[in-house]
């Protein structure tokens, strides 16, 4: 895949490929819209577009109640406090650190488990060891969308009378079996980002299964007001306003095409490095409903000739923006690493695949010759 000539490359060369690229909304759209909210002057507080929103979001992701919020870590603080966790909370290492900020600002102890390579999720063979008197909750996530042993680890939840919330913050819209994985556990949160598949520029969501339970979520994301006077709990502020409702609406009428879009960049990448040494991909998981919402390769430095950190620099050096996602762990920032669960010799697998991975750009506006010179640096050795 050599480019035609030294005016293309130097041309290609100067435009630089992001690692990911924000969905956005027709502005035209956009605008009637924020039209709307001018003359209405109601821009906040749970107006038409926010109750439309959760509307249209609960249809699409096949969910009973929804409660959007201003970003995506919100929903992961707020759904601690409503289930009233306390003590330790069994997480993982390998994700954002927002996942273990949010244990922690509540008070919690983050215990961390180990990895499986199949997923780079949570590990339920390695749960149990790491139960204790203390331990209320298990945090799961859904690391770049691919669904964890969700069965597995409510087995061992319901066991040992424990709360399940999972950071579903990559998987917007990922179903196994045609079943929404947004349902399982106690609660699930997503994010609504600028680099997810959904966006809503910054926001976040936490999907609940009752009535109650989403009065309760709403109460506390409302600083606890239940009414003009009344105030029922020690909430906080992170209500969306109309802009960016508005915004979201018009998102989710193209994100189905965004996915689809995405999903061909999964398959040029998988038919031009499915037999290069050293590199490892996910497939599609059988029943999966993906959302290619990143794509994972992971070196094996020896086989495949030189480092995931020298694939990342050159990648660079080129004007094309890989990620190191995730890397380094949370257990070894200097908040987490004097836990007991944060040793590296506990945590074997999710140290090896943070040394190996490198996210390449994936988002649905990559081209052909993107796709083109990103591989041509890939497979170059």
């Amino acid at each position: 895949m050599d480019l035609k000539n030294k005016k293309e490359t130097k041309d290609m060369s100067e435009k630089q490929i992001t690692v990911t690229s924000p969905l956005l909304p027709n502005i035209d759209e956009f605008n009637e819209m924020l039209k709307e909210i001018w003359a209405s002057k109601w821009i906040t507080n749970m107006g038409q577009f926010h109750v439309q929103l959760e509307k249209a979001l609960c249809e699409y992701l096949k969910v009973p109640y929804i409660s959007l919020f201003t970003n995506g870590t919100l929903p992961l603080l707020t759904a601690l406090q409503a289930l009233r966790i306390t003590g330790e909370v069994i997480t993982t290492p390998y994700s954002f650190v927002a996942t273990t900020h949010s244990i922690w600002w509540n008070g919690c102890r983050p215990v961390f488990v180990d990895i499986e390579e199949e997923t780079c999720g949570i590990d339920p063979d390695k749960i149990e060891a790491a139960i204790t008197p203390k331990t209320t909750a298990i945090m799961p996530v859904h690391c770049y969308g691919k669904p964890v042993k969700m069965k597995e680890i409510q087995a061992i939840a319901d066991k040992y009378g424990l709360k399940v919330i999972y950071d579903a913050a990559h998987a917007f819209g990922v179903e196994v079996d045609g079943e929404s994985v947004l349902n399982a556990g106690d609660m699930s949160t997503l994010s609504f980002h600028a680099t997810k598949v959904y966006n809503t520029l910054e926001g976040g969501a936490l999907v609940m299964h009752d009535e109650q339970t989403k009065k309760r979520i709403d109460y506390l994301k409302n600083f606890g007001f239940a009414g003009e006077t009344e105030v029922v709990a020690p909430g906080i502020n992170s209500k969306v306003d109309e802009v960016r409702s508005a915004y979201g609406l018009l998102n989710l009428k193209q994100v189905d095409q965004a996915i689809a879009n995405r999903q061909k960049v999964a398959q040029k990448y998988r038919e031009a490095l499915r037999n290069v040494p050293g590199i490892r991909f996910f497939d599609d998981m059988p029943g999966v409903r993906h959302n290619y919402s990143y794509f994972p390769i992971f070196i094996n430095a020896d086989e495949y000739g030189k480092t995931r950190d020298q694939l990342y620099f050159e990648m660079r050096e080129q004007n094309v923006l890989g990620r190191r996602y995730f890397y380094p762990l949370i257990s070894t920032f200097s908040t987490y690493r004097g836990l007991p669960s944060a040793a590296t010799e506990n945590l074997p697998v999710a140290t090896k695949i943070a040394n190996e991975v490198i996210c390449l750009p994936m988002h649905h506006e990559l081209s052909d010759e993107d796709i083109e010179r990103i591989l041509n640096i890939v497979i170059r050795k």
